[in-house]
């Protein structure tokens, strides 16, 4: 079988070939009006552009305005056979063999924007953000430290999806400069607490769902259709103060040690893309409820990274090393939880998986584990961090790998 190639020149270590077309909204120029487009090699394809000359000519998007909106809600909302649809038409469309977009030299010169160029947005407006909790290891890892080695995974835990509803206000785009919060934390030698900037500031290297169509208020989704529900994946990073929250975690969860900023990548890469990297879901003991178990749980096999650039450097280096297919609940698992209450989800909320750590100390997702809060120290060029310092920058990334007739390619998530 004939692998598909772009008219586009794509470099063989591109992060967004044809098989990726991942989402997102930008700006041509800074005064444009923000608009949808698609990653193509090193080029952002105006789907304003494409929609307005009357491209996408299937039937479920012929007459629609989907493409001619300032973020990609309304896009999402249609559902799977929609994007099925859009990806078809653009895949056709930017195929080597397809003159319609090749071989209209106007055209292409309006639709296809060098990425350097551009500015990339929100590619949704976040109404709704909750966190997930769904990496065993990072759990044990945390009860640990902050509760003891007696019970550092509670018996809830195994029986549900934990989570906690997030600040949706403050999701912001990746590049964006985060200040150091303020808040409180443990009093140290006295009963005073201590009050100023945070002394233990983190990254998390998470990612998060999309979600696509919502539900009605009371109305849950089926464990089995939850999948319909999500539009696709971005990277995230839930920054964290560890002295705020560790302070203020007890009763009621994360506060202020979360809500000052999460980061999340441009580029949202859909399940379609993701498709030939599914594999099985770790096995679940014991047994989940029946409103959580699949008939096929899958999870997707996508490496991560974080690299720490330290402040006045050029090069960054690499703190951590893991994997989606390390979570223990599956991405539908968290969404059909979610929703198990008759809470309504809407188009473009995000769902985060939480920290997705692994069991190599090398997989550990944060610095509260890779440091085990501030007892030890990680290595980047040749400076020593336990916390993140000013000027600090936190880079993600995330790629699949597999064999496909037969060559080599990527899904990227983010460059």
């Amino acid at each position: 079988m004939a692998v598909l190639q772009s008219f586009v020149s794509v470099h063989p270590d591109s992060h967004f070939p044809i098989q990726n077309l991942p989402y997102g909204v930008f700006k041509p120029q800074s005064a444009s009006p923000p608009r949808p487009g698609v990653a193509i090699g090193d080029f952002v394809l105006d789907l304003s552009e494409i929609s307005s000359a009357g491209l996408f000519d299937g039937p479920l998007l012929k007459n629609s305005d989907a493409f001619l909106q300032p973020n990609l809600n309304k896009f999402v909302s249609l559902g799977r056979p929609a994007w099925k649809e859009a990806r078809a038409t653009l895949q056709k469309l930017l195929s080597a063999t397809e003159p319609t977009l090749r071989d209209n030299a106007v055209l292409r010169q309006k639709a296809l924007v060098p990425m350097s160029s551009v500015e990339l947005l929100l590619p949704v407006a976040v109404g709704d953000y909750t966190d997930f909790f769904t990496s065993l290891h990072h759990t044990k890892n945390c009860g640990i430290i902050f509760r003891g080695p007696q019970t550092p995974v509670l018996d809830n835990w195994y029986r549900l999806p934990v989570a906690y509803h997030g600040r949706a206000s403050s999701v912001v785009i990746s590049g964006t400069d985060i200040v150091r919060p303020r808040g409180q934390a443990h009093p140290v030698g006295s009963s005073t607490p201590y009050f100023g900037p945070s002394l233990k500031l983190d990254f998390e290297l998470e990612m998060a769902t999309i979600v696509g169509p919502g539900n009605e208020l009371g109305k849950p989704v089926d464990i089995n259709n939850a999948k319909d529900h999500i539009f696709g994946l971005v990277l995230m990073n839930d920054w964290s103060a560890r002295d705020i929250q560790a302070w203020e975690y007890i009763p009621l969860g994360p506060f202020l040690g979360k809500s000052f900023g999460t980061t999340i990548s441009p580029w949202i890469v859909t399940l379609e893309a993701l498709e030939p990297f599914a594999s099985e879901a770790p096995k679940q003991d014991p047994s989940p409820l029946p409103y959580l178990t699949e008939k096929e749980p899958k999870i997707y096999d996508i490496s991560l990274e974080a690299h720490i650039k330290p402040a006045g450097h050029e090069d960054s280096g690499v703190v951590s090393r893991t994997n989606l297919k390390h979570l223990y609940w599956t991405l539908t698992q968290q969404l059909a939880h979610h929703t198990i209450n008759g809470c309504n989800l809407r188009p473009g909320d995000l769902l985060g998986t939480g920290t997705v750590s692994g069991p190599e100390p090398e997989s550990r997702a944060c610095l509260l584990e890779l440091t085990w809060n501030g007892q030890n120290t990680v290595s980047v060029n040749e400076l020593n961090r336990k916390f993140l310092e000013d000027g600090d920058e936190v880079i993600l990334t995330g790629y699949c790998k597999a064999r496909l007739y037969p060559q080599l390619h990527e899904a990227s998530i983010i460059p």
